[in-house]
């Protein structure tokens, strides 16, 4: 079985678009470029970001500034105390009578 040659990446191209991801984030968000370049590396990984702080230093602001700036869709769960990861997700529960989940 033959595989794809992967093309190299321009770096030059990838730093250019990169730049203007932060570029267009600090047009709303004054003074976080390095939570911006956190936010992208998190991405290119395909990780996930947690963004934790007290109300007010624009939490939501920078995630929706972030997805917009790269054409996402942006979407935002109000996490309280007694939310497991169950009620986000979904679960599974298995069925005794029939074998499955």
């Amino acid at each position: 079985m033959e595989t794809e040659a992967k093309k190299p990446v321009d770096m030059e191209l990838f730093q250019s678009r990169a730049l203007q991801v932060v570029e267009s984030v600090e047009k709303v968000i004054v003074g976080k470029q390095k939570l911006i370049l956190d936010l992208f590396i998190a991405m290119l990984a395909e990780g996930n970001v947690l963004l934790e702080g007290v109300p007010g230093v624009a939490k939501t602001s920078i995630a929706k500034a972030f997805a917009s700036s790269i054409g996402l869709e942006f979407k935002r769960i109000q996490f309280v105390p007694d939310i497991l990861p169950g009620d986000i997700i979904g679960m599974s529960i298995f069925n005794q009578k029939t074998g499955s989940f």
